[in-house]
């Protein structure tokens, strides 16, 4: 019987909400914790023609991807301090392919957003770990693309999922190219 190929865009499956734990929730904080230091690892040793290979066709290169989560987590973070000090506020989406063209990303080497990742993460998760369990059931954004109320639970568990997701594009590809 052939086998299914995996599907190189999720491979680690898609974001799925998990319900309010403890247990789950102490998992998620250490995702967002050691993020960078994971994202670090999984980039090691890649010379400059791997970090421009695309993870998967038609898909960002590491350099790209490397990139985009810097610039996505910095837009989580201030996501969460909307969430922890306004009511329901609106938050900005932006849109990530445009960005993953910039200059900035074009131009400037990995290194950098991986020192970023590091000090974000870093406050990022000294102002989760004092989140209430109240906080994080009842706090919430409005995401307009989405037309979504988002409590702050839902984007813990989306922002843990989204950086293991994208250092798994990474481990995925370097153990298909055998890196």
């Amino acid at each position: 019987m052939p086998t299914v190929a995996a599907d190189l865009r999720y491979p680690i499956g898609n974001y799925e909400p998990k319900p309010f734990s403890i247990p789950q929730k102490v998992e998620w904080l250490a995702d967002i914790k050691f993020l960078p230091l994971h994202l670090e690892n999984a980039i090691l040793n890649l010379d400059e023609a791997q970090l421009h290979t695309p993870y998967r066709e038609e898909g960002w290169t590491v350099h790209q991807l490397v990139h985009h989560v810097a610039d996505s987590h910095m837009n989580a973070y201030i996501r969460f301090k909307l969430g922890l000090t306004e009511d329901n506020p609106t938050i900005k989406p932006y849109e990530e392919k445009l960005w993953a063209e910039t200059h900035d990303v074009q131009k400037l080497p990995v290194n950098i957003s991986i020192t970023l990742l590091h000090a974000l993460h870093a406050r990022w998760f000294e102002a989760l770990k004092y989140v209430t369990d109240d906080e994080w059931n009842n706090r919430t954004v409005f995401h307009p693309e989405h037309k979504k109320t988002m409590r702050l639970w839902y984007l813990l568990g989306m922002y843990a999922w989204h950086g293991k997701h994208h250092v798994a594009h990474i481990t995925s590809l370097r153990e298909r190219m055998k890196w």
